[in-house]
């Protein structure tokens, strides 16, 4: 169990699938620096959608600015007027087609151009099935992101989170879009705390079906999941470490909420802390050395980091009497967490590479559960809007949000994948 806000008073208390509406995406904000792109009308793809998807990832990133294609088809194969298009203000150009082939699998080619060089700056095709249409868009997306920025997409990961709809918790697994979303785990009550394994083939998370909090870990393929710690009291906060063959954890076995870590299937159990306090949320740095986790031994809960053999622990939060939530950025210069500021709950990052210094990154009041993206680029949180917990994407400067807005249910708890599938 994670120690934000919805979870707090259950830590101190020590507590011991509907019809699903497909995702839109809401862009606001301008980036700072943005790379004009018109992506055109693939030749064949009205049903598929597959250029509207490479569009929406491109702008969702904050990296691009979309130019009006026009409404003529531009394929692979096009020859294109670069002086016409530099009329237009675009630096980039991609298009495509998308064939359905006599055995029903589609082709999907694409091609991006450099405008201002006049270069081609190559394609390439993929054959897939009806069902990963929507994957191969997001691979055309990562690999324009790629070559027009130097920085790996994310277009193709997936995400992790929780929908809660009437009395009905699912855990699902989908895009990095919220697109495609597929139930890994149903329950009648809650689910919290997902954490991918490092591989992507697995996550763990806190189920509370048999009456209390229980730590499971799922193997996304085979949807065979096993207890990972049951211990008594609460066992809550699974997180894994880089290397994917440990997980720290929250336990309340031995009386106070403290952390330990555990072999990744099970046994190995070494206490972390030995303090007086609720310590929870643990999550490892990209370099397996430490462990930054939320602690109330200050009285309020804040965000400390400590060795991830345990000993000695720094307080790094200084911003607000309430900070939670942590998660660090892939290259380890960046925490992400959530602060109460004037009685709102918002998305902080703090620049941990050069002296602390904390953004606040958020224009609405009940932000949950940051997560960065893979590449370090954009953070997914949790957050309410008109009413409804929704998803939003942001980038690391606040600039280019994305609303990933849910009509049926309301959503909690992301976590961003890795990169693979």
């Amino acid at each position: 169990m994670r120690l934000n806000r919805r979870h707090l008073v259950a830590a101190l208390a020590g507590l011991s699938a509907p019809a699903w509406a497909q995702f839109r995406v809401e862009i606001s904000g301008v980036g700072a620096t943005q790379v004009p792109i018109a992506i055109g009308e693939f030749r064949d793809d009205s049903k598929a959608g597959v250029a509207a998807i490479v569009r929406a990832d491109l702008e969702r990133s904050g990296q691009f600015k979309l130019v009006d294609p026009g409404s003529a088809p531009l394929t692979e194969l096009s020859s294109p007027a670069f002086a016409e298009w530099r009329s237009k203000a675009a630096d980039a150009l991609a298009g495509g087609s998308v064939t359905r082939l006599a055995d029903g699998r589609f082709d999907v080619r694409y091609r991006l151009w450099d405008v201002v060089s006049g270069k081609d700056l190559g394609g390439e095709s993929q054959v897939v099935h009806v069902d990963d249409l929507r994957l191969a868009a997001h691979r055309v997306a990562d690999v324009i992101y790629q070559k027009l920025t130097g920085e790996r997409g994310v277009f193709a990961t997936r995400l992790a989170y929780v929908t809660k709809a009437g009395r009905s918790y699912n855990l699902r697994v989908a895009d990095a879009d919220g697109e495609g979303g597929q139930v890994a785990v149903t329950s009648p009550e809650p689910i919290i705390s997902p954490a991918w394994a490092p591989d992507g083939r697995s996550i763990a998370y806190v189920s509370f079906h048999t009456g209390k909090a229980v730590v499971y870990v799922q193997d996304l393929a085979t949807g065979q999941r096993r207890t990972l710690a049951d211990f008594r009291g609460t066992n809550s906060a699974p997180t894994f470490s880089p290397d994917g063959q440990k997980l720290a954890l929250s336990l309340s076995r031995d009386g106070g909420t403290q952390l330990f870590v555990m072999n990744r299937e099970g046994g190995g159990l070494q206490r972390l802390t030995k303090s007086l306090a609720i310590d929870t949320e643990p999550v490892f740095t990209p370099d397996g050395r430490s462990i930054y986790f939320v602690s109330d031994r200050g009285g309020g809960p804040q965000i400390y980091r400590m060795a991830a053999e345990g000993g000695n622990a720094e307080r790094v939060s200084f911003n607000s009497p309430y900070n939670v939530s942590p998660n660090i950025s892939p290259d380890g210069r960046t925490l992400a967490y959530v602060a109460r500021l004037d009685g709102a709950f918002k998305v902080c990052v703090m620049d941990l590479a050069n002296g602390g210094s904390v953004r606040v990154i958020s224009e609405t009041v009940d932000d949950e559960s940051p997560s960065f993206a893979p590449n370090g680029k954009l953070l997914v949180y949790a957050t309410r809007s008109q009413g409804k917990e929704v998803l939003m994407t942001s980038t690391l400067d606040g600039r280019v949000k994305a609303k990933l807005v849910v009509t049926s249910a309301d959503v909690r708890e992301p976590t961003w994948g890795p990169f693979g599938r």
